[in-house]
């Protein structure tokens, strides 16, 4: 059951290019959002759809495959974990950020 604790997987699109951040150690990272879709039925039994967004970020050597061949609006699939990490705005207001380090990608389809 170890192998199922903090395990993420999600399937949507990406709303953004992704951005590629490059460190002076020249290690990469790639972060960008992603929406999923969720539908259900209302009370009067019309359709109702629903994106979710999540913050992708994404190190190692799949940065490279992020940099090359991910784009905005191309759905792909995502394995990972749920990250927590909290800064300071320029104002000193602090803010949390929910992201999910992915560990594995998969590309699903073009874009929309």
């Amino acid at each position: 059951m170890n192998t199922l604790r903090n395990t993420v997987q999600l399937i949507g699109r990406l709303g953004q290019e992704p951005e590629i951040i490059t460190f002076k150690d020249g290690n990469k990272m790639a972060k960008f959002s992603m929406a999923t879709d969720d539908s259900y039925k209302d009370k009067a039994g019309n359709k109702v759809e629903r994106a979710y967004w999540h913050n992708i970020v994404i190190k190692g050597g799949l940065v490279n495959v992020v940099e090359n061949y991910v784009n905005k609006g191309q759905e792909i699939a995502i394995e990972g974990k749920l990250t927590n990490r909290s800064y300071e705005t320029k104002t000193g207001e602090k803010r949390y950020l929910t992201e999910i380090m992915a560990n594995e990608l998969l590309l699903l389809g073009g874009n929309k």
